[in-house]
């Protein structure tokens, strides 16, 4: 039972070795406080160890200088007092299981499902809602979202933020693992391949890049019936005919309902093609994607 109540912590994370991490995690399950991470591995906010503290709950992570000036001094106080004024909230990931560590190259026995989020107008707020809602999903979950490249940073920021899982940038030849979060980077499309590998690639030359249609379709080829394809918010029909695919292949397919969306363009082109089972609201999506999941492994 935590008895100290701080405004705001500060906590300087020397090593890799996880400890940090889980002690954010801990403090945001049970106790959310705002938490300020300083540390000498870290370049900026896009450094893995910066990433990793942003998606245990830490509220911002910054480079720990070599040595302290005034000037320093005083930009540290004035951020503490700002953090200080933020209302910390209830962060999940501490008070879930941990993801198991086996070798991810080798999958069970058993069908593995595979969770493709896409959304374009309006999507990063939807898919921060869902992201949050899917505590211990045993699944990977691979997303695209129309955005410039330049943005590709920020929206991992926010995803990680959000998430009640790991989110991560998408590389190529990459392992799909269980209990994580693959985000399209900007400007590449973004594919499932055999044995849950990961493959990005610049063709074919379409009007998204990355493109909905193009990881559904390639979800449908490879995950067969253990498939979850969700089409969120959007303009265009882009994802309408690579859900339908999923559909085919006897996949659950999932919809953003439209007083929910910004855009309801691309749920509704998957609805006007047959392509979708169940149209609802980010806040219901997550317990769907659950029981989705759930269904595939039964």
């Amino acid at each position: 039972m935590a008895r100290e109540y701080p405004d705001a912590i500060i906590l300087g994370l020397s090593t890799n070795g996880g400890s940090g991490q889980y002690f954010i995690e801990q403090v945001m399950a049970h106790t959310p406080t705002p938490i300020l991470v300083l540390s000498t591995r870290i370049a900026d906010r896009h450094s893995p160890s910066a990433v990793a503290a942003l998606v245990a709950g830490a509220l911002d992570a910054l480079p720990a200088p070599d040595s302290w000036s005034a000037e320093l001094e005083s930009q540290l106080r004035h951020t503490v007092r700002q953090i200080s004024k933020v209302r910390a909230i209830r962060h999940p990931r501490g008070g879930l299981a941990r993801i198991s560590t086996a070798d991810p190259t080798k999958p069970g026995s058993g069908r593995q499902a595979v969770v493709a989020l896409a959304a374009s107008t309006g999507g990063p707020k939807a898919l921060a809602t869902v992201l949050a809602g899917l505590g211990g999903l045993n699944a990977p979950v691979l997303i695209v979202q129309h955005l410039n490249p330049d943005f590709t940073g920020g929206l991992l920021d926010w995803m990680a933020r959000a998430s009640a899982l790991p989110v991560e940038i998408a590389t190529h030849d990459g392992v799909a693992q269980p209990g994580r979060v693959y985000l399209a980077p900007g400007g590449s499309h973004l594919r499932l391949a055999p044995n849950r590998r990961l493959e990005l690639g610049s063709t074919p030359v379409t009007t998204h890049r990355p493109s909905a249609d193009e990881l559904f379709r390639s979800v449908a080829e490879h995950t067969g019936s253990a498939g979850v394809g969700v089409i969120m918010t959007g303009m265009g029909d882009d994802g309408a005919r690579g859900l339908l695919e999923i559909h085919r292949q006897r996949g659950q397919t999932l919809g953003q309902d439209q007083a929910s969306c910004a855009v309801f363009g691309m749920p509704q082109a998957a609805q006007r093609l047959g392509a979708l089972t169940t149209l609802l609201p980010p806040e219901q999506l997550a317990t769907a994607i659950l029981r989705a999941v759930s269904l595939v492994r039964a």
